[in-house]
């Protein structure tokens, strides 16, 4: 039996391949972009810009912390900036970082890290869903066909439907398939760089409230001596 080509099957498949072909597209391009976008957000310049803030944050020098931050186009970047920025006056000296500010700014930096999960969690959903719809449209067909001719001797003329039926199901098995394995790895990801933000933020926290406790304490860099 002669084999079909691409275009032989994407004809074959019916009108449900249109849809499911326009799926496929969109697939493939939500997955280019979340694969640049965590490119950029290798976990080893992730982890060395962390441990740099952090750094400055324990020494007191806030000021550079905030310098680090602001150089860093990340969302890492950005959550430290939502961190340190917009404190109380006299925040370089005496920071004041509580929970709702960590909070806060993991929210910020949410969309950008979950871009399009939605998106791809529905195609794996939808691909199949549509491929069983051209099943069932190809056995309609077929049906048809036995219903208004009576019997038939030669099986070739209700092979149309059949491979509608079977075309459009394992297209659509095949696009679920290949969607799934990206948004697996995309969402780990994104679970993996909120988890490592939320414990940098209380890094963050833990290292304000302790500085302010200790500028707090008699005798501390911030206490004023007595009035005369």
């Amino acid at each position: 039996m002669e084999s079909l080509g691409p275009l032989e099957l994407f004809r074959a498949g019916g009108w449900v391949m249109y849809p499911l072909a326009a799926v496929s597209l969109l697939s493939v391009a939500i997955c280019f972009e979340r694969a640049a976008f965590w490119l950029r957000h290798r976990e080893v310049a992730t982890i060395r810009l962390i441990d740099r803030v952090v750094r400055h944050a324990r020494t007191g020098d806030w000021s550079g912390a905030g310098a680090r931050a602001e150089v860093d186009r990340t969302v890492l970047g950005r959550f430290a900036r939502s961190m340190i920025r917009d404190e109380e006056p006299g925040w370089r000296a005496r920071p004041h970082i509580s929970g709702a500010d960590a909070a806060q700014a993991i929210e910020s930096v949410r969309s950008a890290t979950e871009r399009f999960s939605a998106t791809l969690s529905a195609i794996i959903t939808a691909a199949p869903m549509l491929g069983i719809l051209g099943t069932v449209t190809g056995i309609i067909s077929s049906f048809r066909l036995l219903g208004s001719e009576g019997p038939i001797s030669d099986p070739v003329s209700v092979a149309g439907g059949i491979a509608e039926a079977l075309i459009t199901t394992a297209f659509g098995l095949i696009v679920a398939l290949v969607t799934l394995f990206p948004y697996t790895i995309f969402r780990a990801r994104a679970d993996r760089c909120l988890a490592r933000l939320e414990a940098f933020g209380e890094s963050l926290i833990a290292i304000a409230d302790e500085q302010r406790g200790a500028a707090d304490t008699p005798g501390g860099p911030s206490a004023r001596s007595p009035a005369p």
